[in-house]
């Protein structure tokens, strides 16, 4: 199959696959499982180019266990979450039916169907590297694959330390600043943008790889400018006030650094 057969198949699957989303959203009147569709969005999109694309076999196999483990774990993590405080909407959503009151529905349709449109352009690094038919791994996709265990390390981490100290009883309220938090106040974000850092250097490997750039890059800018640092934090001042104030005093917003004393 081609490239361009295959980014249009992908793309004609995941609107459609989207659009089903939001109708189910609609029903359960809980827009906050786009997150969930997002991530194991993913996963699929990597086999179908491990199973469709011309590329060796073994570099696609590795790219897509990558891709979808990463997946699989970010997917059930936000299940396990969304599910869980189901009917309560997370924040996030909360906040955009307040700024996009008059005319929500079509505007979240749309918001879906930019989340199945950022999954095939985030997803170019599988592509590239599913495509590459030389019979060897380099280096690039070594040092790709181990930066990728260390930053999804990282990120499992620092959500079951959050998880931990949410379920305490006697946190409510507070601000969880122990372990990786007391460091970076997103210290997910961090190890998550690590990960498309991880499968930029491994598709390097790949003719045009360095294209991929634009992944993570794109993704920096997702998470510190629009719909990570941003709106979580507003979310938190509203929770938690000048206890989170104090925090943003202290510790590093993004970058893992020693916080201020």
């Amino acid at each position: 199959m081609s490239t361009l057969a295959l980014v249009l198949v992908a793309t004609a699957a995941l609107c459609a696959g989207f659009a089903a989303i939001y109708a189910i959203a609609r029903r359960m009147d809980n827009y906050g499982i786009v997150d969930i569709a997002w991530s194991y969005a993913f996963g699929a999109l990597a086999l179908f180019y491990a199973a469709a694309a011309p590329g060796w076999l073994p570099r696609r196999l590795l790219i897509a266990t990558l891709a979808a483990l990463w997946s699989l774990r970010l997917g059930t993590h936000l299940y396990i979450r969304v599910i869980g405080h189901h009917p309560v909407e997370d924040g996030r959503y909360q906040e955009m039916r307040r700024r996009w009151s008059a005319h929500f529905a079509q505007k979240m349709a749309v918001f879906f169907q930019q989340q199945a449109l950022s999954v095939v352009i985030l997803g170019l690094p599988f592509l590239l590297a599913s495509r590459n038919p030389a019979p060897q791994l380099y280096p690039l996709e070594i040092v790709g694959a181990i930066l990728w265990l260390i930053a999804i390390i990282g990120e499992s981490i620092a959500d079951a330390q959050l998880n931990a100290f949410k379920k305490n009883p006697a946190n409510k309220g507070r601000v969880c600043d122990i372990g990786l938090w007391a460091f970076s106040r997103h210290p997910n974000y961090f190890f998550e943008w690590c990960i498309w850092v991880a499968y930029f250097v491994f598709a390097c490997a790949s003719p045009w790889g360095w294209t991929s750039i634009l992944c993570p890059a794109a993704m920096l800018y997702l998470l510190i400018r629009v719909t990570g640092i941003p709106m979580t934090e507003e979310q938190s001042i509203r929770s938690r006030g000048d206890a989170y104030r104090d925090y943003q005093n202290r510790v590093s917003s993004f970058v893992p650094w020693f916080p201020k004393t």
